[in-house]
């Protein structure tokens, strides 16, 4: 796949910027890079946003054998590496589903794992906003299907909080794992709900800020409950395509909202990295 995207990281141009909420403390390069960040005054619930990147026709994922991540949506954009990793940086919870963690199987996520090269700048952030270690990398799985020598399981770098099935449970404790996990089993027949995830990252982790990084189905979910607050997305400048019988994923899976109760957005931020669009909405 040609790479579009320049691989010299320049600073986001702000197109629109809402002045609601509190400026974080970015570091000084962070700043020149990204610009101000906003996010709402702290409140006794979790505050859950999502990011992902897609094309100009809403594909996320080609969904094929080794080109089923992100990059190859974005082009292998720096700038949307380093907005992931910001996100990330910010997060005290990063919630993925097995299939994304499928997809890119030695992948950590944490901030300096998506964008080493500003490690220093991300870990002074969460320093500054009181943050003490990595974010908690929760894998939603109701099969328990999941290798636990995996690197997010076995190498120590991040807590980690498995949400799947009493069945889920009982197959993933066959495996040894390390001390950085936790397993926890939730009564539910097939799809786990948002709310019953939410509630065990409540039960582990007292931080307010819950990134949800897919997949699309996960994602689905947290629409389909209410419960997502906020939606960044990167609008790559690539037309995928699609077959009429195609396995590609769009944004949302496994719900429909219109035309009886579509789910409308307010664009709250709007940047701007070469051809690359970086756009953000709040559902109330």
């Amino acid at each position: 796949m040609p790479r579009r995207n320049p691989t010299t990281l320049v600073p986001l141009v702000t197109l629109f910027e809402s002045k609601d909420g509190k400026a974080l403390p970015l570091p000084a390069k962070l700043a020149r890079l990204y610009g101000s960040l906003r996010m709402p005054l702290a409140r006794e619930r979790p505050h859950v946003i999502s990011n992902f990147v897609t094309t100009l026709d809403g594909v996320v994922s080609l969904n094929v054998k080794g080109h089923a991540s992100g990059s190859d949506i974005s082009g292998f954009s720096v700038q949307d590496r380093m907005v992931m990793g910001l996100l990330r940086a910010i997060a005290d919870v990063v919630i993925i589903g097995a299939g994304t963690l499928g997809a890119d199987r030695h992948h950590i996520w944490t901030a300096e794992d998506i964008f080493p090269d500003l490690a220093d700048e991300y870990r002074q952030l969460r320093t500054a906003l009181g943050k003490h270690g990595p974010p908690l990398n929760v894998i939603v799985s109701g099969s328990g299907q999941v290798d636990l020598d995996l690197p997010v399981f076995a190498s120590g770098k991040v807590p980690v909080l498995i949400v799947t099935t009493t069945a889920g449970a009982k197959r993933l404790r066959k495996q040894k794992a390390s001390d950085a996990v936790e397993i926890r089993a939730v009564r539910s027949v097939g799809v786990i709900r948002a709310s019953s995830i939410i509630d065990q990252v409540c039960r582990v982790n007292t931080g307010k800020l819950i990134l949800v990084e897919g997949g699309p189905r996960l994602l689905g979910d947290f629409y389909a409950e209410g419960v997502l607050d906020e939606q960044f997305l990167t609008l790559a400048p690539q037309i995928a395509g699609r077959q009429i019988d195609d396995r590609q994923f769009s944004l949302v899976m496994g719900q429909m909202f219109a035309s009886r109760s579509p789910v409308w957005g307010t664009l709250v931020d709007l940047r701007r990295g070469g051809s690359h669009l970086f756009l953000r909405y709040s559902f109330p």
